[in-house]
């Protein structure tokens, strides 16, 4: 169960897989292992802390040794983006995109604390959800250009190309990878992989007259994040194609958006309002082992009605008289909140996961003995 998102969260472009660990490691150990001494415990988390498998401070074994959990997600020291707890519902976290001169344009090492960050959010018990949203009036102005892309100088070896891991798809499968649902707050526009990146997350809301662009032809690039094999799927293949063959931008409003966006809001102040809204119904009303299994089964569907079957009747079956099952049943036949407490570590669930796991990291090479006999 757990070596789709320890491989994601451990790989890296064009290094071995520990070297990646190692670069990973770094960024998570500067924002993360200071936490119980430098942060107090959020008010709201401590009558949580007793239902947790970790405390703060100790190690996941989901993402390797070295993912430390914190007292509080507020004021972690990440540089390029911010992270702090809904006030209303502490476990929502609000992650923001923060290069407020640069228009939140994406760079390496935002990559590197989006991924450190979610590391976190997957494992520790007391998150339940992420509103993800861009510090000022643009979420996200894609790549900076001024910056480049570190990539491409001419020197490629079979190799490296081989082993290259695109920085967009590794924030995207972070996101993807991620136990809990993530909430898209676009309050301004979202080109490149600025709107990339929102593809996999659970819901996505916007201003409308956000501007947004899949701009790859107009640099000279493909589609990247895996936003090939999310967006036909969430606006269909024919606007999909208009919008990455004339990589034009639109407005969020536009109809070849329909689909994308599950609400627009009238002003960009607006919008992060509305996602807190939509994240405490979604913390409040539902269970997280629910909600990521249906997502994980209509990503990774069997491809036939008959296989699905197959497949709803195991996990539906595996899941009578689990406790959030239990739970939820009562509460609503007592008429009442429900309070699920159950995750996917104490969940039992054999059928998980149905799918084959790719190693996306890369397997090392072994070196020739002598000439093949196959």
């Amino acid at each position: 169960m757990c070596l789709i998102v320890i491989t994601h969260h451990c790989q890296c472009s064009n290094t071995s897989s520990n070297e990646a660990r190692v670069q990973l490691n770094r960024a998570v150990e500067t924002t993360s292992t200071s936490c119980p001494t430098q942060f107090p415990l959020h008010p709201s988390l401590a009558q949580l802390q007793d239902k947790r498998k970790m405390s703060p401070g100790q190690k996941s074994p989901r993402h390797g040794p070295d993912v430390i959990l914190p007292s509080s997600y507020n004021d972690l020291k990440f540089t390029q983006i911010q992270t702090r707890h809904h006030d209303k519902e502490p476990s929502v976290i609000i992650l923001t995109l923060y290069r407020p001169k640069n228009y939140n344009a994406f760079t390496d090492k935002m990559r590197e604390e989006i991924e450190a960050a979610y590391a976190m959010f997957d494992v520790d018990d007391r998150v339940k959800c992420i509103v993800v949203t861009g510090d000022g009036r643009i979420f996200c102005a894609g790549a900076d250009l001024e910056i480049g892309f570190g990539e491409g100088s001419g020197a490629e070896t079979a190799e490296s190309v081989q082993e290259h891991r695109d920085g967009g798809g590794r924030v995207t499968l972070s996101i993807f990878h991620c136990r809990k649902p993530t909430i898209g707050a676009l309050q301004g526009s979202a080109v490149g992989i600025g709107i990339t990146m929102t593809l996999p997350m659970n819901i996505r809301i916007a201003y409308k007259s956000a501007k947004i662009g899949f701009v790859f032809a107009r640099r000279g690039l493909i589609m990247e994040a895996c936003s090939s094999f999310f967006l036909p799927r969430l606006i269909g293949h024919s606007r999909a194609m208009n919008a990455i063959t004339t990589g034009s931008t639109y407005l969020a409003s536009d109809k070849i958006w329909d689909g994308l966006f599950s609400e627009l809001v009238d002003t960009p102040q607006g919008v992060l309002p509305r996602a807190l809204e939509v994240a405490e119904d979604v913390v409040r009303n539902t269970s997280s082992v629910s909600t990521y299994l249906m997502k994980e089964l209509m990503y990774r569907d069997t491809g036939s009605p008959e296989g699905q079957h197959l497949l709803d009747s195991r996990i539906i079956y595996e899941l009578f008289g689990s406790p959030d099952n239990t739970e939820g049943v009562q509460s609503f036949l007592q008429k009442r909140q429900a309070k699920f407490t159950g995750s996917m570590d104490n969940t039992n669930v054999t059928g998980y996961p149905w799918w084959m796991p790719l190693d996306i990291l890369g397997r090392p090479k072994a070196a020739p003995t002598g000439r093949s006999k196959i």
